[in-house]
């Protein structure tokens, strides 16, 4: 009998959350979506998502992407990283993934420098 090549369906789903970004409206929801559908590869072309993978948005602040093939959760941090420094939004938020198949974009934590210094020059 000869071997028969049965793909499994893999199917995965992603979730990248950018509720506080949004809510202080510095961040796009809308043109993140458009920008994750164009860049994101399959088969090497970009382009080419086909019924392979789906980009849509979840609510107001969240895009979610279901992959039916073998994808990278990486790859979607890589992509939503490359998009933040392209709007130069890199040096204020940072992608953490919170959870499996779950990424949020959260601002980096910022001491007050000039609290600080003015404290020392009072005692």
């Amino acid at each position: 009998m000869p071997a028969i090549n049965k793909q499994k369906k893999v199917t995965q789903k992603f979730v990248i959350d950018a509720t506080g970004p949004a809510n202080d409206k510095i961040f796009d929801v809308a043109a993140f979506e458009k920008y994750l559908s164009e860049r994101i590869k399959v088969e090497g072309r970009t382009g080419n998502l086909g019924e392979a993978v789906e980009v849509s948005r979840d609510g107001e602040a969240k895009v979610q992407v279901v992959a039916h093939i073998d994808f990278s959760g990486r790859y979607l941090k890589y992509l939503t990283k490359k998009y933040l420094k392209k709007n130069q939004l890199r040096d204020w938020l940072r992608v953490v993934s919170t959870s499996k198949g779950v990424y949020t974009l959260k601002f980096y934590n910022v001491v007050n420098d000039e609290e600080a210094g003015s404290d020392e020059e009072q005692d």
